[in-house]
This record gives C-alpha cells, sequence and structure tokens, in this order.
C-alpha cells in the first residue's frame, strides 16, 4: 500500500482544567477540601486565607496606582487593602512570630498559665501497655517474664490469644528449646491480669474467667455450667430446652442468665485507641417563621483571597511569571464558591421535599430518588450523585449525610408510595412496644403493616430488619 493523507473530522468533548478542577473539589469531602487547599495554599503565594491576615481600612499608595490597572483594580476588588504598617520594612530588632527571644514568646509562656486545659488530649493507655506494667510488678523468673511478654504481644485488640500455644512455640527461637507445658503455665500467670478475661482463646473461655473471679454461689455455679456447656442455648435464646438440660427453674436461669449478660465479652476494648471522626455538616436546617431554611456552614466554608502585595508586583511587572499563577488562583477561588453553591441548591431542594421528615421523624420521609433532584435543577444525576456524597446536613434531628434523604420505596394500598426508610422507622416502633415475652414474628410485622396499607412481603421485613441490627424474634424472646 502507497502512504497517503487523509483529513477526518471528529467531536469529542473536552474538559478544560477549570473544569476538571471544579468537579474535583465537587466530589470531595469537607475534609478532604481542606487538605486540597492547604495544598494549593502551598503551591501559589498569591493564594491565601482571609482569617490569616487582619482587616484594616487604611490604603496605601501603590494600591491608589494599582487601581488605575484593571489587574491590579481586579484583585483589590476581591480584597480589603494593605495597611500603611503592611509596607513597613522589618529591621533586625523587630520580633518575629515564632521567635523564642521576642517579646510575643515570652508573654506566651507566661499566659501558658491560663490556657484552657480542655483542649489537651490526655494520652491513652494501650492494652499492651497496661499488662507490661502489671508484669512489671510481679516477681517472675526472667524466663517466665518472656513467654509472658510474648503472649501479651500475640493478643488481637479485644485481649484474646488468636493463636495456639503449639503455633507460637514453633515460631520462637528453637535455641530457647520452648516447651508447651511452658507456655501454659504462662498464659495462667497472664490470665490473671487485668482486665478480668484477658488471655482466654474464645469467648467461653473468656466468660469462665470473668465467673470463675466472682465470689461462690448458685447462681455463680449455675452461669459457669451454662458458659461451659449450653452458651450455644443461651445465644438462641432456647430457654426451654436449657432448663431441661440444667435442672434449673425459670427464676435461677433468669438470675444467671443476667449475670452472664453482665460479663464483658471484649476486655480489651476499653483499651484501644479509638479513632474519633469528627464530621463537619456543610449546610445547616433552621426553622425560620414556620419554614424551612437552608444556609451554608460558615465554618466549613473555606474564605480564600488573592494576595494583594504579590498582585501590586504582578501589576508593576506584566513580564512576571506570577501572571499563571494569579489565573489559577482566581479558577480555585470561584470553583471553591461554586462548588457551595452547588451543594446549596442540592440541599434546597433536598428540604423542600423532605419538610415532612423534619417535621415528623423518619416514619414520614418520601421516597426520592437522584433523577428527581437532578430535573428539577437542571443537573446531571452525576453531579447530584458527587453533591450528595460525603456532604452533610446539620438539622434539628441531627446531622445526615444528603443521601441518606434518598431511597427506593414499597408501594401502598391507595397507589402511592411508602419509602424504605419510613419501612424501617415502622418497624422499629413495632419492635420497640412488643412484648419482650412474646415478640412480633416478621409476618406478625408484614400483617400489621399490611393493615396500614403498606404491602411488604416477610422476607422484606427480615432483609429491613437484618439492615437496622435488630435480632430475629427468638433472639428477642425473654425468659
Amino acid at each position: 500500500m502507497k502512504p497517503s493523507l487523509q483529513l477526518k473530522l471528529t467531536q469529542h468533548l473536552a474538559l478544560t482544567p477549570q473544569l476538571q478542577q471544579s468537579i474535583r473539589l465537587l466530589q470531595l469531602s469537607t475534609i478532604e477540601l481542606e487538605q486540597e487547599l492547604e495544598k494549593y495554599l502551598l503551591e501559589n503565594p498569591l493564594l491565601e486565607r482571609e482569617e490569616e491576615y487582619a482587616r484594616t481600612e487604611a490604603p496605601t499608595n501603590g494600591s491608589e496606582e494599582a487601581a488605575a490597572d484593571p489587574v491590579a483594580a481586579d484583585e483589590h476588588a476581591e480584597r480589603p487593602e494593605l495597611s500603611e504598617h503592611s509596607e513597613q520594612s522589618f529591621s533586625d530588632d523587630d520580633a518575629w512570630p515564632g521567635d523564642e527571644n521576642s517579646q510575643h514568646s515570652s508573654t506566651a509562656s507566661v499566659d501558658d498559665e491560663d490556657s484552657d486545659y480542655q483542649d489537651v488530649q490526655a494520652a491513652t493507655v494501650s492494652l499492651r501497655e497496661h499488662l507490661l506494667w502489671q508484669l512489671g510488678l510481679m516477681t517472675l523468673p526472667d524466663r517466665d517474664r518472656v513467654l509472658v511478654r510474648c503472649l501479651v504481644d500475640a493478643l488481637d485488640d479485644d485481649g484474646y490469644l488468636t493463636q495456639s500455644l503449639a503455633e507460637l512455640s514453633e515460631t520462637m527461637p528453637a535455641e530457647l528449646e520452648i516447651e508447651p507445658e511452658e507456655l501454659q503455665i504462662a498464659l495462667k500467670h497472664l490470665q490473671h491480669f487485668d482486665p478480668t478475661g484477658v488471655g482466654a482463646r474464645s469467648a467461653q473461655e473468656c466468660l469462665s474467667l470473668q465467673l470463675e473471679a466472682l465470689p461462690a454461689g448458685p447462681t455463680r455455679k449455675l452461669a459457669l455450667e451454662i458458659v461451659r456447656h449450653c452458651l450455644d442455648l443461651l445465644a438462641s435464646h432456647d430457654f426451654v430446652k436449657l432448663k431441661k438440660q440444667t435442672g434449673c427453674d425459670d427464676d435461677a436461669l433468669r438470675a444467671a442468665h443476667l449475670l452472664i449478660c453482665s460479663l464483658n465479652p471484649r476486655p480489651g476494648a476499653a483499651y484501644a485507641s479509638a479513632d474519633t471522626r469528627y464530621i463537619s455538616p456543610d449546610v445547616v436546617v433552621r426553622k425560620v417563621r414556620g419554614q424551612w431554611s437552608v444556609s451554608v456552614n460558615a465554618d466549613a466554608f473555606p474564605r480564600l483571597r488573592i494576595n494583594s502585595l504579590y498582585a501590586q508586583i504582578l501589576s508593576r511587572q506584566r513580564g512576571s511569571g506570577l501572571a499563571g499563577q494569579l489565573q489559577e488562583a482566581r479558577w480555585l477561588i470561584r470553583n471553591v464558591q461554586q462548588r457551595f453553591d452547588t451543594i446549596l441548591r442540592v440541599a434546597q431542594a433536598i428540604v423542600e421535599r423532605q419538610r415532612q421528615f423534619l417535621d415528623h421523624g423518619e416514619v414520614a420521609m418520601r421516597p426520592l430518588v437522584l433523577r428527581e433532584i437532578a430535573d428539577v435543577l437542571g443537573l446531571h444525576e452525576s453531579t447530584i450523585s458527587r453533591v450528595t456524597t460525603q456532604k452533610y446536613m446539620a438539622t434539628p434531628r441531627g446531622i445526615f449525610e444528603l443521601k441518606y434523604f434518598f431511597g427506593s420505596h414499597v408501594g401502598t394500598d391507595a397507589g402511592g408510595a411508602c419509602s424504605a426508610t419510613a419501612i424501617g422507622a415502622l418497624i422499629k416502633q413495632l419492635i420497640s412496644t412488643e412484648e419482650p415475652k412474646k415478640p412480633l414474628s416478621d409476618s406478625q410485622i408484614s400483617e400489621v403493616l399490611g393493615q396500614q396499607g403498606i404491602v411488604v412481603a416477610r422476607r422484606t421485613i427480615a432483609k429491613y430488619r437484618e439492615a437496622l441490627n435488630i435480632p430475629s424474634v427468638n433472639l428477642r424472646k425473654s425468659i
């Protein structure tokens, strides 16, 4: 084949860098947005936060010169003018913030006594540190002390020993010649540590250790028998078979049951480091004069502006390399503003359709899909999906993710629809008011909802119940 030239016309959609940035910022959560903005603030000297500098009203001579230039005039419209103090140069004797020899630092050290100690987080003690501290108080041979330390290192976060003693002995150096009997003795030492039940190899052993530490009595004796031989029957609430196998009456079984329920099946969980994650809502919903009003959370809205000092330099030097960074800073400020404008519009549309939920709770939640909000606002469904993911709304009923207000629906006898959230709330209401000795089965719940005009199959009730972490009828039944 001979080489030839051909012309072909095609159409394709090209996303500009500004549009790509807008889409990326829209799908970020509030915490991720702050991290992204910190990166931009470090990379772009023309970008700054408004709260970092105090606003002053005194204009500078340089600002008047910049006002004659279109670029500088635009920058002064975006942020307050610089004060005369900002134009002054610092001498060698001026005290910089953070200088150890400065008056500011010495004053801060004096004022430390009046600081708010509520903001100081206490150091948490881990389970390993707590157990090793107890080990240091015991008088044990060095060999036993090393073995107990190895067992402590093998515990999981709940305080259980998940590996067998044979497996642990194989992982230790061969020159130590560790016998399984030695590990068994070390385990006995560990199981006498606080919290009671630590070092157990199963939930059965954990509960047994805690019961053995209690004073002797008929209730403890029966509880030990149940834990050691009939724990599966107790878990399934098969009290009839449990009474038959243990030969006890209702009162004794009830007392043993209460004693077992008071035990802690996860003794090490209290020492686990809890990684607390705080949610900062993007919008706030309030009722003003009988109407629900939506506003952007001022604490979650980052206030950015152009650094006027660099803008003045740029207005005087047109050929400087800051022009590109100035445009990027403007894009970022506009995209951040557009992000919150879009979130506010979507939140307002959601509140308009879920007013009954705000007034009456989950039972009044109406069915809602992304397409409905997208059609009203003239946006694409993918945009609504990005807006509602990891964005939160603070309401008088709590803080909810925007996605919470969307869900599937179930038909009613009247031809309408009931949301899955409302059905779940009705199920919780019915179960919370049931008789403990005669709990409602899934079929009975389905019949009750059918009497209210909501057609829900028994399997659907079971699915909603499991999603709500509500146990089955057998497990809810009391003695």
